[in-house]
């Protein structure tokens, strides 16, 4: 049945912990049989993509930052924009399980930025330095976050995501370009952040604010994630960065500014604030 009815929700407490430390890790938000079926999915689709686009090296995502935490040849199999090539996909980002919780962090309305679907391989599963996601769409009120569902175990073994807790507080850093976005891995070493274990099933949200990163995954089993970046609707860009095909899909409730307007060419605020852009640098 649709209704608008909130069927899910966070304890006053979980709220607290997010707010106070930046990331909260949820448990059995997926039943292990329904993760057993996404991460097929999500193999599924890594193994079409590949024999649509010429083999694996398709579907590879390798960061160079990843040499400054290990010497060993590691990689990583990805995927934006999942919701447009699996109905199963689709679903889940709307799901109440997710969309209800996420309200209770940043309110009734939420837009989805983006998916990301990772594969760390077994033993060569592909790191990442410790950084915000802040540098690569940065937004007026700070509201994006990040839920990454997983959908096998994640132990820290696994290359598991790893967080400082508190650190969304500090504000945006300056970061290190080079390789992706990254903070400088002397002052900020994978080692002084928390690893987050999950299980398949759980979900872990934080705010684009909170520093993070991964390791290498040294086991003979694959690590296999959703991203799903979102935000509040009426949380500007402040750059015109990361455009990505799906954005500005309302997950739940609507939104308040309208912004997709009525018609089939209307230009969304993605294209309002480049137009913009580019007028103000015109001479």
């Amino acid at each position: 049945m649709l209704t608008a009815e909130k069927r899910y929700g966070l304890r006053p407490e979980e709220v607290s912990f997010y707010h106070e430390n930046g990331y909260l890790h949820l448990p059995g938000v997926l039943t292990p049989e329904e993760a057993a079926y996404l991460r097929e999915e999500a193999h599924a689709l890594i193994r079409r993509l590949a024999e649509a686009h010429g083999g694996e090296h398709a579907v590879q995502a390798q960061w160079g930052s990843a040499r400054l935490i290990t010497d060993l040849p590691t990689t990583l199999m990805h995927c934006h924009n999942v919701q447009f090539h699996s109905a199963a996909f689709t679903r889940l980002i709307c799901h109440p399980r997710l969309t209800d919780r996420i309200a209770d962090l940043i309110g009734p309305n939420i837009q989805l930025h983006h998916t990301k679907l990772f594969i760390k391989p077994p033993e060569r599963g592909a790191p990442f330095p410790l950084h915000q996601d802040y540098p690569y769409f940065p937004h007026e009120k700070h509201t994006m976050l990040a839920a990454i569902f997983f959908f096998d175990d994640a132990p820290p073994e696994k290359g598991c995501l790893c967080v400082v807790p508190g650190s969304h507080k500090l504000g945006p850093l300056p970061h290190d370009p080079e390789g992706g976005w990254h903070l400088p891995v002397e002052q900020y070493p994978l080692e002084m952040a928390i690893p987050v274990p999950a299980r398949a099933g759980d979900v872990v949200v934080f705010n684009y604010l909170t520093i993070h990163g991964s390791g290498v995954n040294r086991t003979n089993e694959a690590r296999t994630t959703l991203l799903v970046q979102m935000r509040d609707p009426t949380d500007h860009p402040t750059v015109p960065t990361h455009l990505s095909r799906g954005q500005g899909m309302m997950l739940r409730g609507f939104d308040p500014e309208a912004d997709a307007g009525p018609h089939t060419d209307s230009a969304s605020r993605y294209l309002s604030v480049l137009t913009t852009s580019q007028q103000e640098a015109k001479p």
